[in-house]
């Protein structure tokens, strides 16, 4: 029996170690997916790639694979957790630990100590933009890598770092795979020509979407980023690198965002120069940095940039690199080395294989200066945050380039100013004494707020609650008043909302209620602007028109702090009364009205007001609750006009407009039922009998002096590409396209134009022209960027209260406006439509956020307008008012025009 017994035991420690050495046995890519990755003409699909992280999951001890959430196309998307088994036996404590540091509520005693225990915890991701191929491949291969090496530097690795391998865009990659892999011939196969955005709604503008969360995908990162793991280095792959280089990588250019660490950049420095070193070290050139490309660190919105403002090393790289086999063009400026470029590359031929050997050392570099310094990564982003917290807790005042300009200003009205005696080697200095200084930064209304406060009691309270949950979304701590309460004097209901600065992520906290105040950055003194490497200004607060008062000093109430990463959602009860009154001031009231419509019930508009009035009803009742909108007991208005559903069109192109995929994406959220329509259908007439409104973004019509181009096809050839596609090609020409769309107008149609789209009132000779000119010889010349510069920032406009288009807008409005157009009327024009101005410029000044480099050149500017065109209407909308549907302050100028 002893014998049988041991029998036994010996057959099941055979059959429990053959099978450990089985699911030890990790699957190559090869043997999955039929390539090794890299290999030329050769793409890997969504569906094969998820496919091969299950059994990589499957087959070792190495990954913890997590479903981080659907996507816009209903994808699973997946993030892998690698590490070694017995860091994966403790993730709970692991991510613990990386909380508690972020948060930074605890003692420095105790955060050494959690630093000692703690893991460094690196995100890298891939194929955040889909077409950038190498991005979503050297995940595979790196993940690969990670699970299969037993050498001592991936040992080391994966002991000390918890590693967040994850995929930042499944849909794209599916599409823009099976895109590339359709032809048989390998020789045939291109990127080019895809047919639809690589996101759904945003495309490549999902890359912006990381302060707002708007998008599921980034909504999945964005809980993993800044409320779950919240790592202390995150490393987002992209492409291309500038031409005549390989990789472009931290540190970066400046200028930087002033409210976030100066940690941060140190540690760029630290970071960089170990990815730097490694490139060179392993023989592979090509490698530049600072000036040597274009990236900054000054905008908050990308998946890189906006960890920046929560305490994380954002790591960038561009890198070129293709399943076609390219070449590394001849740039004579780019062989001479430099400080940005010490190793440059010679010009060659470029294989994909290249790109993903270059992705996996860059991955291996930021991992193992992870693994070397964990302890200090871990410790650092406590420091970080509680510098935050400490600057948030006491009166501070944060510097600015026009705090600098104040100073420098105060100064030149002091009495006595001199020079420092004696020379220095930089030559003679003036002295400016310390009163210039104290006038600026002790004066108490340039103090750094101490918090905010949002009242209940405003006016579009619900679009208040979205801005409340994009700040929890990215980890922001929110508080909220039980009671009534009193701050300087000012009374505030309970239920209000209050977010305050004494919190680790302060600096995102900032960015998002206070202007952002850009330097101007130009090439050299009089030369020409550099433009940002995205926007200039964004501040979300204004640019959602959310009400708030700013705290400058201490304060207390009856606050609770809510639950990181909670969301919220306003507490709208229906009253009892004969009818209902939905404030035009709310945008959700126009999706409660599309509700109300979409249920056979009769909506009114207060001619004066736009305020929309319903009969109460069993079935009002019920819509209204769950639309979940302020509604009030109010009487039907005297002057009204009936609101009908209208047949609305949104004009797109082949290949995806962003703007107009970003139009789709509110008018899902808001209800409104839209036909998307192409350049064809416009041209084939008969507009009136199918739509009531056509919408189109900038992009869409083309400039005056943009004529005859008759049907031609913009994209691909017709015969290139599958023929479902081929009734979206062609674009707006101004002898086919414009005299249908006149036809419309005059029928009785309304046409909303946005952006480079106000072009329309060009085409159709009404009698304006643009303001930004300067007379040169007799004539109207554009003003050069020299003179007038405007890039993406927020300026405050004037608006016609009396105009239906306006309704629910306040009289200064705040617009998105990125080198916009703007309009002044045409005295001269024998044109005999009639402009009537809605929104206009009233100041010199109108800045409120950004840079606005001869902004008073605006001034008088009619920066939006309509104009009736036999039975219809042309609206004319100058600045971004649905941009990254992250201005919700002005979406009811597209709103309100969407009714018949």
């Amino acid at each position: 029996m002893i014998k049988n017994y041991f029998k036994k035991l010996c057959l099941a420690f055979l059959i429990v170690s053959s099978s450990a050495a089985v699911a030890q046995e990790i699957p190559t890519p090869k043997s999955h997916f039929g390539f090794n990755i890299g290999d030329d003409y050769q793409l890997a699909t969504y569906t094969q790639t998820e496919a091969y992280f299950k059994k990589l999951a499957e087959a070792s001890n190495r990954v913890k694979l997590v479903d981080i959430g659907k996507t816009e196309e209903g994808r699973s998307q997946y993030m892998l957790i690698v590490s070694s088994p017995e860091n994966l036996k403790k993730l709970d404590r692991y991510k613990e630990i990386s909380q508690q540091l972020a948060h930074a509520e605890i003692s420095p005693e105790k955060a050494k100590a959690l630093a000692q225990e703690g893991k460094a915890v690196v995100w890298i991701d891939g194929g955040l933009h889909a077409t950038e191929t190498v991005g979503a491949h050297q995940l595979i291969q790196t993940i690969y890598e990670f699970v299969s090496r037993k050498d001592p530097e991936t040992m080391r690795i994966l002991d000390n770092v918890i590693i967040l391998f994850t995929h930042a865009n499944p849909d794209g990659q599916e599409l823009v795979s099976n895109w590339y892999m359709r032809d048989k011939d390998p020789k045939k196969r291109t990127l080019s020509g895809l047919p639809r955005l690589y996101e759904k709604y945003a495309g490549h503008d999902n890359n912006r979407d990381f302060f707002m969360l708007n998008l599921k995908e980034t909504q999945n990162i964005g809980r993993q980023l800044f409320v779950e793991w919240i790592p202390q280095i995150m490393y987002n792959h992209h492409q291309a690198g500038p031409a005549g280089t390989v990789v472009a990588g931290p540190p970066y250019r400046d200028p930087f965002n002033y409210v976030f660490d100066p940690t941060i950049l140190t540690s760029l420095d630290a970071v960089g120069a170990a990815m730097h070193n490694r490139m060179n070290v392993e023989n592979k050139p090509g490698y530049t940095q600072r000036g040597g490309s274009v990236y900054s660190t000054w905008y908050n919105g990308g998946l890189r940039t906006t960890t920046y403002f929560h305490n994380m090393v954002g790591l960038l790289t561009e890198i070129i690199g293709s399943p076609t086999p390219s070449d590394i063009p001849l740039v004579p400026s780019r062989l001479l080395p430099s400080g940005d470029s010490p190793n440059p590359i010679t010009p060659r031929k470029w294989y994909f294989k290249n790109s993903i050997d270059y992705s996996v050392s860059l991955n291996y570099a930021v991992l193992g200066y992870a693994q070397r310094y964990h302890d200090e990564l871990l410790y650092n982003i406590y420091q970080m945050g509680k510098n935050s917290i400490d600057r948030g807790n006491k009166d501070n005042w944060s510097f600015s380039p026009k705090k600098i300009e104040a100073i420098n200003e105060a100064a030149k009205n002091e009495k006595g100013a001199t020079v420092a005696g004696g020379e220095s080697d930089f030559g003679a200095r003036r002295q400016i004494s310390m009163k210039a200084y104290d006038t600026v930064m002790k004066a108490p209304i340039n103090r750094d707020a101490r918090g905010y406060i949002l009242s209940v009691d405003q006016p579009d309270f619900n679009t208040a609650v979205k801005f409340l949950n994009a700040l929890i979304r990215t980890g922001i701590v929110v508080e909220k008043a039980s009671a009534d309460f009193t701050v300087e004097g000012k009374k505030y209901p309970a239920g209000s909302y209050v977010v305050k600065t004494d919190q680790a992520f302060r600096p995102h906290v900032l960015d998002m209620f206070e202007p952002q105040d850009h330097p101007n950055d130009f090439k050299y003194p009089g030369g020409p602007p550099v433009a940002p490497y995205d926007a200039a200004g964004w501040t979300l607060a204004y640019l959602m028109n959310v009400k708030f008062d700013r705290i400058l000093n201490d304060f207390s109430g009856p606050f609770k702090k809510l639950p990181i990463g909670e969301l919220l959602a306003p507490s709208n009860k229906v009253p009892l009364g004969k009818g209902f009154v939905l404030s035009s001031k709310q945008n959700d009231s126009y999706k409660a009205v599309n509700d109300l419509l979409k249920a056979n019930l009769a909506v009114v508009r207060d001619e004066k007001s736009g305020d929309f009035y319903v009969k109460s009803s069993a079935k009002a009742v019920e819509v209204l609750q769950k639309a979940n909108v302020n509604a009030q007991i109010g009487a039907e208005p005297k002057r009204k006009v009936a609101v009908n559903n209208a047949r609305i069109a949104l004009w797109d192109t082949y290949g995806g407009s962003m703007p107009s995929g970003w139009v789709r994406f509110i008018m899902e959220q808001y209800h409104y039922a839209i036909d998307v329509v192409y350049p064809q259908d416009i041209d084939a007439g008969n507009l009136k009998s199918k739509y009531d409104v056509i919408v189109f973004v900038g992009g869409a019509i083309p400039a005056l002096q943009a004529q005859g181009a008759g049907g031609r096809n913009f994209g691909p050839k017709a015969e290139e590409i599958p023929e479902e596609y081929r009734k979206q090609l062609g674009r707006i020409t101004s002898d086919k396209s414009i005299p249908e769309l006149k036809k419309f107008l005059e029928d009785g149609g309304k046409i909303v134009t946005m952006g480079t789209s106000t072009n329309l009132a060009y085409q159709l000779g009404l009698p304006v022209k643009n303001a930004i000119v300067e007379l040169v010889d007799g004539k109207d010349k554009k003003l050069p960027d020299e003179k007038y510069y405007i890039p993406g920032s927020v300026l405050q406009t004037e608006i016609d209260e009396s105009k239906s288009a306006n309704w629910g807008l306040d009289k200064l409005t705040d617009v998105y406006f990125d080198e916009s157009p703007v309009f002044k009327l045409d005295k001269d024009s024998k044109s005999t439509y009639k402009i009537e101005p809605l929104m206009w410029f009233n100041s010199a000044s109108p800045l409120r956020s950004g840079w606005a480099w001869g902004q008073a050149y605006l001034k008088d500017g009619i920066t939006s307008f309509q104009s009736q065109i036999g039975k219809g209407t042309l609206y004319a909308f100058g600045p971004e008012i649905t941009f990254r549907a992250q201005t919700h302050g002005t979406f009811k100028l597209l709103f309100n025009q969407l009714y018949r």
